[in-house]
């Protein structure tokens, strides 16, 4: 297939779990009755991001995959509306904790794990208390429709995510989010370099990259003097970084948009970006100070 539509969508979420799937569920709906085959759910959908505290209470919230409530339910959405879900989840396997998700195809078959790469730290963003660092390595998966890859969230800052997905052979890159506000200091607004930095790796890929925030103002269950505003923006990216789509900063919303994923790839092969790499001179990204220390 050549011709392929995505969407992104957003959403504001409460503690009230039903509520929460049956929007993400009218939002698919909405992306679908658009022509959209392959639709983004925002990160962590379907609670509020819990990861605002460090309250142990959370860790109650985690699902298994293979009898997660939630993954069923969007199997069969999945299955119904013929589409592509890429869908956020908190993870438990024995004893340990992940941010992960699942791509269900247009079939609603579950193809593939994938576990958080990069966890941050810090205030109102405390995901070092709740998941383990993933273990599965970037992932990309052959759906109905396009060879994805997915990142999920602080991943997306990340200039090796989106390089290992496209040398993979990812034709489009999604990443569900959860960012807005810092709860330490309310003057900073990280919105234009968080557009800014995935718009670079849609360019230096050229590959189209799509990203799902959530909005609204979420406080903690636990703590009543934290609270987080989410500030939306989801974004459409086209295979030149250029903005084709993009939402604004609090309204529920679907964005949609068609790419022809043929005409990429030979715009990305004349390009000479991936033929004229030269892996061997890139040993410095292997190391964590710049330095290489001959395995001392």
């Amino acid at each position: 297939m050549t011709m392929v539509t995505v969407a992104a969508t957003q959403m504001a979420c409460s503690w009230n779990r039903d509520e929460n799937i049956a929007r993400a569920e009218k939002l698919v709906r909405d992306a679908a009755g658009q022509g959209a085959q392959i639709i983004l759910i925002q990160e962590l959908f379907e609670y509020p991001y819990f990861c605002i505290d460090q309250s142990p209470e959370h860790f109650a919230l985690a699902q298994e995959v293979d009898n997660s409530p939630l993954i069923q339910h969007f199997q069969a959405l999945a299955r119904e509306l013929q589409v592509v879900l890429p869908l956020s989840f908190f993870e438990r396997a024995g004893n340990a904790y992940y941010n992960s998700l699942v791509v269900i195809d247009a079939d609603g078959a579950v193809l593939d794990l994938y576990r958080k790469t990069h966890i941050p730290n810090g205030p109102g963003y405390q995901e070092k208390q709740f998941f383990t660092p993933g273990d599965t390595g970037f992932k990309v998966w052959q759906t109905r429709y396009a060879k994805i890859g997915v990142g999920i969230c602080w991943d997306q800052w990340f200039p090796e995510t989106a390089r290992s997905l496209a040398l993979m052979g990812a034709e489009l890159i999604f990443f569900p989010t959860a960012i807005g506000s810092e709860p330490q200091d309310p003057t900073i607004n990280s919105q234009p370099h968080w557009t800014r930095t995935q718009q670079g790796h849609a360019a230096a890929n050229l590959v189209p990259v799509i990203a799902s925030n959530r909005i609204g103002t979420e406080q903690s269950k636990y703590e009543d003097a934290l609270e987080t505003t989410f500030y939306g923006s989801s974004f459409i990216a086209d295979q030149f970084g250029e903005l084709v789509q993009q939402a604004d900063k609090t309204s529920e919303c679907v964005l949609v948009h068609s790419f022809d994923l043929a005409e990429i790839a030979k715009t990305r092969a004349s390009w000479g970006l991936f033929r004229d790499r030269r892996p061997a001179m890139y040993q410095t990204l292997l190391t964590s100070d710049g330095k290489q220390h001959g395995g001392r």
